[in-house]
Parts: C-alpha cells; sequence; structure tokens
C-alpha cells in the first residue's frame, strides 16, 4: 500500500491510498499522522487502519502531481516536531566520491586515509552486526524540521550564501513516536537530500552547515518494509531538456549497514523518541551529479524515480534574495 496526501478540488487535505494501479481516498481522513497515531494506540498496522476507514472515490495521481495539490506524505500539526535527520557513508561506493573531495585538504603523509574512508571501512566491517548484536555507529546528522520540508513539485529553495545548490537522491524511513516513546516505522518514501557539496568540499568540518538546508520526500508513502534492492534514476531537466542522469541504488543489497543498525544508532538518544514527533531520516546515496562535475542553476529541475515508490519526486532549484539578519540585544 502506497499513502499520499494531497488537496482536494475545494483546498481542504485529503489521504489516498493505492493499491496495485487504483488510488482511492481515505474515507473522512485528513492526514497521515492521525492515521499513523490511531495504529499506535490501537496496537494495528497503518494498512489496516486504512482499510477500516474504507476507501472512497477514485483519483488520479499523476493529474495532482501536474496541478500541484500533491504535499508531503507525512507531516505533523507542529511543523517543529518533525526532525529531518540522515546519516552518510552507508551505501557501497558512497566512499569514493566524499574521499576525493575531501583528500586534497589532506597530507597524505600524515593521513594517508580520509576520515571519510576510515568511517566507510568502519561500516563495511561492522555495520551488518548479526543477530543481537549492535552495529558500527554511523556518520550522522542533523538537517532541519518541518520548516525546510519542500512539497513534492515545489521548487527547493537555496539560500543566499550557498556556494552549491545540489540533489541527493535517498530513501527516507518515516517514524511516529508513541505515547510510551516506542518509534513506529510507517514505512519509506523517496528523498531529496539537498545540500551544497562546494562548502562541504572546503573542510569536512563544514559538513554540518552544508546539510542544513530545504528537502523533499514522497511524493508517496510505501507502505511495509524497505525492498532489499532499490535501483532508481536521478536527473536533472534544464529547460526541459536532461542535462545530467545517473542510476541510484539504495536497500540492503546495496549497502554497508542494515536499516535495523541505522535506525537504532538514531533512536538510541532518548531526544529522538519523543511522543507524538515524526523523524524524517535520510539513510543516504552513493549518486551526486556533483560528483560528475555539475553546478545547477535556477529553474533546474531535479527528478528521482524508482518504480517501486510510484510517483516520481520532482523539484524544482530555486535561490532565495538575501536577507539580513539583525541580532538584537534584550
Amino acid at each position: 500500500m502506497h499513502l499520499i496526501q494531497f488537496q482536494d478540488e475545494t483546498g481542504a487535505r485529503a489521504v489516498a491510498a493505492t493499491e496495485g494501479t487504483t488510488t482511492s481516498v481515505v474515507t473522512g481522513a485528513t492526514s497521515v499522522y492521525e492515521l499513523a497515531t490511531e495504529a499506535a494506540e490501537r496496537g494495528l498496522t497503518l494498512r489496516a487502519v486504512v482499510i477500516e476507514k474504507g476507501l472512497g472515490r477514485s483519483v488520479d495521481r499523476a493529474a495532482l502531481a501536474r496541478e500541484g495539490r500533491l504535499l508531503v506524505p507525512v507531516d505533523h500539526p507542529d511543523p517543529a516536531h518533525l526532525y529531518v535527520t540522515g546519516t552518510g557513508l552507508t551505501h557501497l561506493g558512497s566512499a569514493s566520491t566524499r574521499d576525493a573531495m575531501h583528500k586534497s585538504n589532506q597530507q597524505q603523509a600524515e593521513a594517508p586515509l580520509t576520515d571519510s574512508m576510515k568511517m566507510f571501512r568502519m561500516g563495511l566491517e561492522g555495520g551488518k552486526p548479526k543477530a543481537g548484536e549492535i552495529g558500527v555507529q554511523p556518520e550522522w546528522f542533523y538537517k532541519g524540521n518541518g520548516y525546510a520540508v519542500a512539497a513534492p513539485g515545489a521548487p527547493i529553495p537555496s539560500p543566499s550564501f550557498a556556494k552549491d545548490a545540489g540533489e541527493e537522491p535517498e530513501i527516507a524511513g518515516i517514524y511516529l513516536i508513541g505515547k510510551d516513546g516506542t518509534p513506529f516505522r510507517l514505512g519509506f518514501a523517496l528523498g531529496n537530500e539537498f545540500s551544497d557539496h562546494v562548502t562541504e568540499r572546503v573542510n569536512y568540518l563544514f559538513l554540518a552547515h552544508s546539510k542544513l538546508r530545504f528537502c523533499s520526500f514522497g511524493p508517496e508513502l510505501r507502505v511495509g518494509e524497505l525492498p532489499r534492492n532499490v535501483s532508481g534514476m536521478s536527473r536533472i531537466l534544464r529547460d526541459g531538456k536532461v542535462i545530467w542522469e545517473k542510476p541510484f541504488l539504495s536497500g540492503e543489497d546495496n549497502m554497508s549497514h542494515t536499516i535495523a543498525n541505522l535506525e537504532y544508532h538514531h533512536f538510541k538518544y532518548d531526544l529522538f523518541r519523543q511522543p507524538g514527533d515524526i523523524h524524517v531520516h535520510m539513510f543516504g546515496t552513493a549518486t551526486l551529479s556533483f560528483a560528475d562535475g555539475i553546478k545547477t542553476e535556477p529553474g533546474d529541475v531535479f527528478e528521482i524515480e524508482e518504480a517501486q515508490f510510484g510517483l516520481p519526486l520532482r523539484n524544482a532549484v530555486a535561490w532565495d534574495k538575501e536577507r539580513p539578519v539583525v541580532i538584537h540585544q534584550l
């Protein structure tokens, strides 16, 4: 089952579910957050709650996308209570680009291996622990909250001070924290973990700055487990023409960590188990247009697609105008 959130003909919120080739409105539902909360409180699956609510008229997902009426597949009534985080160096091949980005900034004699390559090797050796064991922790970063999420089809704004505006095609895990602090996984969605790779390349310690950017995920929430093999396509269009495209891989068959290990090392912190919060966690990538020398321009369109996740995720690049920040003393 896939879930979407959208605006109906009157502008009101609605939820629809897809099974097979049919997409139908979930009766009486206005948010996936409410459906998931009910499922967690009643000890049911998200799919079971949707079926219990009932399915009504059919809708055309592609038409909703063309009309700009799609919303992110899950949000929070208070955007400050939606966390966007991620892990890096988790995919086979993900270290090569990062290593090349940072190696020129280190003395070969002093550091034959960059920190990125060391962490990647740690993942290869300990990222897939045996049952009952805890694996090595991955690289982790904070990206923002619900105020930094662009809806599918909406532009992703890049701040005026940014040096680069680049896509990162990823899979995002979507979670709700239950009343007793238990993390519940709703499912997975396509994600664009939009980043500033030029800033990151200046110095590895600027990674945290480079990640504080908008992002997008969806349009569909794939309820259930993540397929072991995810094989999609990431592309950039300029004036309607493809200027770059490349396949991307995800799923545990293509990763150096298990999903369970990455989840554990995020939710082991009490801070991330606060009742009612939503977490959108990006699991990393090995494919970047930046690595191929692409520099995006305002109006370029990112397109990330994978058949197992339904509709593609499309967002244009936008650049914010400079806005002075003035600090006032109280």
